[in-house]
């Protein structure tokens, strides 16, 4: 039974080639967008879960009290000294380390010389995390105060090959060290990436403020091992005040969080977790289903429209004894069919499109084929798409009356076979008019970010890392890269001007009210010609400047600060600043520090020698780039040859924070696209048969004298009304959910009533096209081919 079933199923596949092609190229498309999607949701689904203990991995979290007693805001650097205070004073951690955020470090060997990615950790960072050892013992490959870790592609680029052990190398031109351990590559997916791993004591060692215990310095990361029996929430009560026991004046209080919840959940209000990533992953996955029952629907509309064509068949067999358990079974093995060949044919372009999807998202996906969980996955995916857009065409057409079926007497033109018709339209259309109407709204919403003015020129603004020679060369530098012509000014400061990465509080002026020991104020350090090099506005005042010995007990004030301390003449003002009393030399427009999306906060820029973490120069405009940046390479090279010169444009530096939003862009407009098309292909199939049914009557009228346009619109109208109540019913549900997600962001653009206007007229007269491309055709046929039409 199944063997004739199957031949049936696969005869009227072939019979039907237009409906086959257009179902399987449907579900193939919509297959293709869902398993792409879906391996994108695992992958973010994924973060940091890979360990064995992932679940008992917590980071060290800090709420920031406002002058109210509000939590102000919450972030995941801590202090250096509350890993150790952890360990010893908290019942129920097992391990905790200290490590930084990652920055390139060099690591030569002989004439091998490489910008790796590093961080610094304590022993206990190795067993927290169960990285898999190639070489070197876990116990103690951190605990030599001269050694170093790799990963297995990092010890392949510097020494050719992975067996390294006890090899040496020179770490930032400034230690020897020796490799202790080679381990395999960590996924991308993880919050703790590396290519080096080096000792909290080498870090130490190299920068001796590190090893001063300091409970007001916020430049480290916390992790945790906990026991698998700890009270978290009895552990965050007692953690409640451990910074105000050590600094009286701090008003701050730490907590642990999950650190496999911290990638997806890290937007943080009042102290709790409000969302983050796991927003634009449930987009997605809405995406994918929404694509994948667009799919379906089509399925289902064009398998009940030719029911008419089948209904002597299904007759026949209900007369010679056929079982509606029998014939629902052949139904829903043709859609299992059709089914499984569209998911050969999507496994086929997901693996030609993987390597565009990984670059457009900047990530690595592969497929796991010898995975046996994937496939059962696939198979899942088979069975349930297979029944959901077979389900009802097979019970639908398995009731047929045997008797009205051999007579051709079926009533297909009313009836709830042709209202659900109907309604699938309209769902159909209406997630494809949502999608549009989401994806100009997120584009909007992206441009208005890029174009939100930085507060400093970021165009021919470059940087390069202050590192090694440089120190004590950067006089030299500055003045050899001025006399080349190749920049026309150069600064150095504590970060760049695309991450912000410093802070102070208790900053004392006078007038100040209690309250205002609380603010926090943003702070850059830097020297000479800050103003001049980055082009932020100078409202008052002036830059720091050579000819006024007095600067360098300087310091310049944004416009936000001066507000909130509410200084009526901020030049010349005295502001205690840790322990230094300086005077206000100059006030400057507020500048975006970071992500363009948060509103800008009080700043502070303070003259001080001996912190810089970046170089920062503005290009000649009477030089071509390639020519400055070639002079820029050399010279840096000459007086600072052990070190690789990575020359930054800010302006793609601050491209990457628009990450997240231009990812969520892409994808909208890439699987946006593709739903209207598929929605469109079940539209086209749907009106096809539909002129097919009313050859006739077309013949008639064009011998009774209709046009070619009276006849194109009667058959075009009632699909445009269709689509007329998906636009009516999708516009406000858009503007909702547009409203909500734009409501996510301090920084936004407003609503629009162009974006729905727009996307009505442009989902229409896609409609309209698809549709009356075949109307055309048929109401300009030869009328009498169409009166002998059967």
């Amino acid at each position: 039974m199944f063997k004739l079933n199957f031949k049936i199923a696969l005869r009227n596949l072939w019979r039907n080639k237009t409906s086959s092609l257009i179902n399987i190229g449907g579900l193939a498309i919509g297959l293709s967008s869902c398993l792409l999607l879906m391996l994108y949701a695992g992958y973010e689904l994924g973060y940091d879960k890979k360990y064995k203990n992932a679940d008992h991995i917590y980071q060290g979290m800090v709420n920031v009290y406002d002058e109210t007693g509000h939590i102000a805001r919450t972030h995941g650097f801590t202090q250096n000294a509350l890993a150790p205070a952890l360990k010893d004073g908290f019942g129920g951690i097992l391990y905790a380390a200290r490590t930084t955020d990652l920055y390139k470090r060099l690591v030569a060997h002989k004439t091998s010389s490489l910008k790796l990615d590093n961080r610094y950790a304590d022993p206990d960072f190795l067993k927290i995390f169960d990285y898999q050892f190639i070489s070197g013992n876990p116990e103690k490959a951190l605990s030599d105060p001269n050694s170093i870790l790799l990963t297995e592609s990092a010890a392949k680029r510097l020494f050719g090959t992975t067996d390294v052990l006890n090899r040496a190398v020179k770490f930032e031109n400034q230690a020897d060290l020796k490799v202790t351990a080679v381990i395999k590559d960590l996924p991308a997916n993880v919050s703790y990436p590396f290519e080096t791993l080096v000792p909290w004591t080498v870090y130490e060692r190299l920068n001796t403020w590190v090893g001063k215990v300091n409970w007001g310095n916020h430049d480290f990361l916390t992790l945790l091992s906990l026991d698998k029996n700890a009270n978290i929430e009895a552990l965050n009560a007692k953690l409640k005040g451990i910074v105000k026991r050590n600094m009286p004046t701090a008003k701050e209080d730490i907590f642990i969080y999950p650190l496999t919840k911290l990638h997806l959940y890290s937007d943080f209000v009042n102290g709790k977790s409000i969302g983050g990533k796991i927003q634009q992953v449930r987009i997605f996955v809405a995406l994918a289903l929404g694509i994948l029952f667009i799919a379906c629907v089509n399925f289902m509309n064009l398998a009940t429209a030719h029911a008419q064509k089948r209904a002597k068949e299904i007759g026949i067999k209900k007369t010679i004894g056929a079982t509606k358990t029998s014939l629902v079974i052949q139904f829903l093995l043709e859609s299992l069919i059709l089914t499984a060949i569209s998911i050969l044919i999507s496994i086929a372009v997901v693996e030609v499109s993987l390597p565009w999807f990984n670059h457009l998202l900047d990530i690595n996906i592969v497929i796991a084929y010898f995975n046996p969980a994937n496939w059962l996955v696939l198979l899942a995916v088979l069975l349930l798409t297979g029944f959901v857009a077979g389900s009802y065409p097979a019970f639908y057409l398995s009731n047929f009356n045997p008797i009205q079926a051999l007579k051709k007497s079926l009533n297909f033109k009313s009836g709830y076979s042709l209202n659900l018709r109907q309604l699938l339209v309209i769902v159909q259309f209406s997630f494809a008019i949502i999608l549009i109407a989401a994806t100009v709204t997120i584009y909007k919403q992206l441009q208005f970010i890029k174009d939100r003015p930085l507060g400093y020129n970021s165009s021919a603004l470059v940087e390069i890392t202050h590192e090694g020679m440089l120190y004590e060369k950067y006089e030299q530098l500055k003045s050899r890269l001025l006399a080349d012509g190749a920049v026309i000014a150069v600064t150095q400061s504590s970060g760049s001007l695309t991450n912000r990465d410093g802070t102070i509080r208790d900053l004392k002026w006078d007038g100040m009210s209690e309250a205002d020991k609380l603010i926090d104020f943003d702070q850059i350090y830097t020297t000479y010609d800050f103003i001049k090099t980055t082009g932020i506005k100078l409202l008052a005042g002036r830059d720091f400047d050579k000819q006024f010995a007095s600067d360098t007990a300087g310091i310049m004030l944004s416009k936000k600060a001066v507000e909130a301390m509410g200084l009526k003449d901020p030049v010349g003002a005295k502001i205690l600043n840790q322990g230094v009393v300086r005077t206000v030399v100059g006030v400057f427009n507020d500048m975006v520090w970071g992500d363009r999306t948060k509103f800008e906060v009080p700043m502070v820029i303070t003259y001080t020698e001996g912190i810089s973490e970046d170089i920062t120069m503005r290009l000649n405009p009477q030089k071509s780039i390639t020519e400055s940046t070639a002079s820029i390479d050399r010279i840096v090279r000459e007086l600072n040859p052990d070190f690789p010169v990575d020359i930054r444009f800010l302006d793609k530096l601050n491209e990457v924070k628009l990450k997240n939003e231009a990812t969520l862009a892409k994808l909208s407009n890439v699987f946006g696209g593709l739903a209207i098309f598929i929605s469109c292909l079940g539209l086209f199939g749907l009106s096809a048969f539909s002129i097919e049914q009313r050859t006739k009557e077309i013949g008639v009228r064009k011998v009774l004298g209709a046009s070619i346009g009276e006849l194109t619109k009667l058959l075009s109208l009632n699909f445009i009304k269709l689509v007329m109540i998906a636009i009516v019913i999708a516009m406000p549900i858009a503007y909702l959910l547009m409203e909500k997600w734009l409501n996510g962001f301090e920084v936004r653009t407003s609503m629009s009533w162009w974006i729905f206007i727009l996307t009505g007229c442009f989902t229409l007269v896609i409609a309209m096209v698809t549709v009356s491309w075949q109307t055309y055709a048929a109401a300009k046929a030869n009328p009498v081919k169409a009166l002998k039409h059967e």
